[in-house]
């Protein structure tokens, strides 16, 4: 460090040296005046020695003694070389920077091997060491079997040999650590791959295969429980599947602990959804109808290829499409084309039933036209038929209804020309239109139609001719005594069996006999009741006894008979009864009340054989309480002979039971002992 007033360019080196050429006058160069240019200081060079003062400097040692010129002022230097400040500064910024370029001098490492570069025969251990660590440290499979394969090279007896075995006992499980990531991302042939990968002669080879050996167990676990799952959806066992389901939560695999089992619980539920779709399709199905058999087969559709119930569900939806077709031929067996092709338009396009269905509504349309029951209807209806091709469903069926039409043809013509004639409606008419209709032979097709035309017809030629034998007998009826209705009757039976107004005729024949009868019994059904008001009852019987079973009054007559016996079996019964009581003994009488019962409710005498009913059971009692007075046991066997439902019962079983408590006393309590 310079000291104070010691120009920059001042060199204290060449000084030191003798150089003294150059040095300012002492006596006339003050202290601390600027001193000429140095050239070593240009040069940057920094003696070590002491900084001399300019005050040691005497006149005599200066070599230069010329004076300074007259008027001439020493020059002073410029104002930053005298800015110390600033020079202390400049000098810690030189010292530090040398500093620092010295410690790195000293510190500076040796360069690393460039392994890529590195011929490896002739490589030593410690570089073997070094780029195996440095292959390790990318942590890749590749790059971690890289750096065993390095080591591993190395002699068995080598120096560092146990070192190299726990490095390489570390990679292992680095490699297995990165076979783990893809067994847990759900890449088991992955992970046994990387594992596989590791050479067989490292020291903890037994890691690896126990590694392998507990992935495949974790796996097989999963899968069986999976498969456990997946086997109860078949049978919809849906709490079993979803109890099987949480098993995978716990197995040891982020992949089957998320992923599978989130998938498992979509299967299960989708199989659930769609097996409530196919139960509602089904049940659809079975209610019938157009609109419920429409939404079945959307429902049925819907359910995926690779749901449980797609099976059943493709199964059911041609089943499905056979009812609307069913339907649709319901509606043209009611000769209703337009609801029938209509039917058969919204059949939804399902294998092996569409060409049926376009099949089925040309054969509607070929009907409609046959329908028209005139030839060129039945051309017409030839010709849509004719339509259907060999190679489709209905070709067959087509064809039948085709030969039927030709055969119709003729015979339509026969029926025309009938239908014509009868709408005439007389009976010469009527019976020129049956003899054109039965030209159609029987096994024709129009066979039945034209039958039906006949009987028609048939039926309005009867009524025709036997409405008058009819007519004329209801006139002859209206008169009602036994002649008119005999005549009526006559008249009617006129018309024969299977003639059309039979039946009607044999209904009023029949009415007309029971009034015939009616007057006939009347008198003797009446006078029967007349001597039963007179209390004659066995000749009222014997009265109304003579009208005949099956007559028009039997009825009526049997009726009266049975009120009557009835009377006369009330009459007798209570006369015996009162005989019976007239013993006056306790038997007696409780036999006179079981007779005096056999009087039925609707008897007049019923009234007067109840009071006596009551006051026969009382005598009972009484004698039953005079006997109790000197034999209880005996009153008591008495009054057990009053029979239940009569007046005197309930009394007499109070007396049975304070009898019995008489004979009977309740033991008196023990007095409880002394002490």
């Amino acid at each position: 460090m310079r000291e104070p007033g010691i120009p920059k360019n001042w060199s204290m080196g060449k000084f030191a040296r003798g150089d003294h050429s150059r040095l300012p006058n002492a006596a006339t160069s003050p202290a601390g005046s600027q001193l000429p240019h140095n050239s070593s200081a240009e040069s940057g060079e920094v003696s070590a020695q002491p900084a001399l003062k300019l005050q040691s400097l005497t006149p005599n040692r200066c070599l230069d003694k010329r004076p300074l010129p007259p008027n001439t002022a020493p020059k002073k230097p410029p104002k930053w070389l005298t800015n110390w400040a600033m020079w202390w500064g400049v000098a810690g910024l030189i010292s530090s920077s040398v500093g620092v370029v010295a410690i790195a001098m000293l510190l500076k490492l040796p360069a690393a091997p460039n392994c890529p570069a590195i011929f490896w025969p002739l490589a030593t251990a410690t570089v073997r060491m070094h780029c195996a660590e440095v292959a390790a440290n990318k942590q890749t499979v590749k790059d971690l079997l890289e750096a065993i394969s390095l080591v591993e090279a190395l002699p068995k007896n080598h120096p560092l040999r146990a070192e190299i075995n726990k490095s390489i006992q570390q990679w292992t499980i680095d490699i297995l650590d990165l076979g783990d990531r893809a067994f847990q991302a759900g890449k088991l042939p992955s992970a046994i791959a990387i594992a596989k990968k590791i050479p067989r002669n490292v020291p903890a080879y037994q890691v690896v295969e126990q590694r392998i050996a507990s992935w495949e167990s974790v796996w097989k676990k999963a899968e069986d429980t999976y498969s456990q799952a997946e086997a109860q959806l078949p049978k919809r066992n849906w709490h079993e599947a979803f109890m099987a389901a949480v098993g995978l939560l716990n197995v040891g695999n982020d992949y089957w602990e998320t992923t599978k089992y989130d998938q498992l619980n979509r299967l299960i539920e989708t199989a659930k959804e769609d097996a409530n779709s196919f139960d509602k399709a089904k049940d659809l199905g079975a209610r019938g109808g157009i609109s419920n058999l429409l939404e079945a087969i959307k429902l049925a559709q819907e359910i995926g290829t690779s749901s449980y119930s797609y099976k059943d569900a493709q199964a059911l939806i041609p089943e499905l499409g056979k009812e609307m077709l069913d339907l649709a031929q319901n509606a043209l067996d009611r000769k209703d084309a337009e609801e029938a092709i209509s039917i058969a338009n919204q059949i939804p396009p399902i294998a092996n039933l569409q060409l049926e269905a376009k099949d089925f509504i040309t054969i509607a349309e070929a009907w409609r036209s046959a329908w028209l029951d005139n030839v060129p209807g039945l051309e017409g209806a030839i010709a849509i038929a004719q339509k259907v091709s060999q190679d489709r469903p209905l070709y067959n069926k087509a064809q039948e209804l085709i030969a039927r039409w030709q055969l119709e043809i003729e015979d339509v013509a026969h029926l025309q020309r009938a239908r014509e004639l009868a709408k005439g409606g007389t009976v010469g008419d009527l019976t020129a239109a049956i003899a054109q209709a039965e030209v159609v032979p029987e096994n024709n097709p129009r066979a039945i139609e034209a039958k039906g035309e006949v009987n028609r017809w048939r039926t309005k030629v009867e009524t025709i001719e036997d409405r008058p034998y009819l007519n004329r007998a209801e006139e002859l009826a209206s008169g009602e005594d036994v002649g008119s209705l005999q005549a009526a009757i006559n008249e009617a039976s006129q018309i024969s069996k299977g003639r059309s107004l039979y039946s009607e005729a044999r209904r009023k024949i029949r009415d007309w006999r029971q009034l015939i009868e009616q007057v006939e019994d009347r008198p003797l059904l009446e006078e029967a009741r007349s001597l039963a008001s007179r209390g004659n009852l066995p000749l009222a019987i014997e009265t109304a006894g003579q009208i005949k079973t099956g007559r028009s009054l039997s009825s009526e007559a049997r009726s009266a008979i049975n009120d009557w016996e009835g009377q006369i079996n009330a009459r007798v019964n209570w006369q015996q009864a009162r005989q019976i009581a007239v013993q006056g003994t306790p038997e007696a009488l409780v036999r006179a009340i079981r007779v005096a019962n056999r009087i039925p409710n609707s008897s007049p005498l019923r009234y007067d054989a109840n009071l006596t009913i009551a006051e026969w059971s009382n005598r009972i009692l009484s004698i039953a309480q005079d006997r109790g007075q000197s034999d209880i046991p005996g009153a008591i066997e008495v009054a057990k002979l009053v029979p239940l439902g009569t007046e005197a019962y309930p009394g007499a079983q109070d007396q049975i039971a304070t009898w019995e408590r008489f004979l009977n006393p309740p033991k008196p309590a023990p007095e409880p002992e002394a002490n």
